[in-house]
């Protein structure tokens, strides 16, 4: 077994398969059972979404699977999880797993911090970001929902509820079932990112780059979430122009919300020949 020492002395289990060229994927490798696989269903989340992606990419690349969000879930930490210690947890993975240069594909928080790694790194050698804006993201608006958040967080998790985003989710409903510390580490993110200038950081990425959005891709959170809107896929259809002089393969996919966009049946045939088509490293 392969393990990641990431920068707080954790240690983070890895899963390689295949063989080829780097990939760092930032997935779940162990499919859910029982009463969260159900769960999840309801949610439009597919129980094996990490499997998937791993068996899908597996005959073209050496894929690096490693559970961060559950990480971090198990072990929180509320006063560290910045965008500089993202950027080291990944790079230990890659040095982990003997890659010196690797491409990296995340989705939603996990496409943000790929694009926190890649200007702060030139080991990358293709980056892909899911359901997140390059240019013009919701930082702002993250910041407000996971403040929220925070405040509705109970001083113990109770049973995780899963992320999602489709048009029929009731966001004003949802509740909060991370700890205080759960939501506290990413609410130490979303500051650390205030004032984050992602126009100005396009100038720093040096690597072949696709972004890929659910043209449905809205959430709308109700009062209590702070009465915000976050907006994943306007800022790429009306920036397309501007991402792809800065140098991005757009892929915006027809009628797909934030949910819908991150399963593989949807996201493989973009994410799989994007990949194969690029040098490499």
């Amino acid at each position: 077994m392969t393990e990641a020492t990431l920068h707080d002395g954790s240690s983070l289990e890895l899963t390689v398969h295949g063989d080829g060229p780097a990939l760092l994927l930032p997935v779940d490798p162990r499919p859910a059972e029982g009463s969260r696989a159900e769960e999840l269903r309801k949610w439009g989340v597919d129980p094996a979404l990490g499997r998937t992606l791993i068996d899908g990419l597996g005959d073209a690349f050496r894929v690096i699977a490693f559970d961060y969000e559950g990480h971090l879930m198990r072990t929180p930490r509320p006063d560290t999880l910045t965008p500089d210690s993202i950027a080291a947890d990944l790079l230990a993975v890659a040095d982990a797993a003997g890659a010196g240069r690797f491409a990296y594909y995340g989705y939603s928080w996990l496409a943000l911090s790929g694009l926190q790694l890649a200007i702060r790194t030139d080991r990358l050698s293709a980056l892909v970001m899911g359901g997140f804006p390059p240019v013009d993201g919701p930082y702002a608006e993250m910041l407000r929902v996971t403040a929220a958040a925070h405040e509705m967080s109970g001083p113990a998790p109770s049973a995780p509820e899963p992320a999602a985003g489709s048009a029929d989710d009731d966001w004003s409903a949802a509740k909060v079932s991370m700890s205080r510390a759960q939501t506290g580490q990413f609410l130490t993110l979303y500051r650390a990112l205030r004032g984050f200038d992602d126009r100005a950081a396009q100038v720093l990425i040096g690597c072949p780059r696709l972004c890929v959005v659910g043209s449905a891709d809205e959430i709308r959170y109700g009062e209590r979430w702070g009465g915000v809107t976050v907006r994943v896929a306007g800022p790429v259809v009306a920036g397309r122009a501007e991402l792809e002089a800065a140098g991005w393969d757009v892929a915006v996919l027809d009628g797909l919300d934030h949910t819908q966009a991150m399963q593989p049946e949807r996201m493989l045939p973009v994410l799989k020949p994007w990949l194969t088509a690029r040098p490499a490293p």
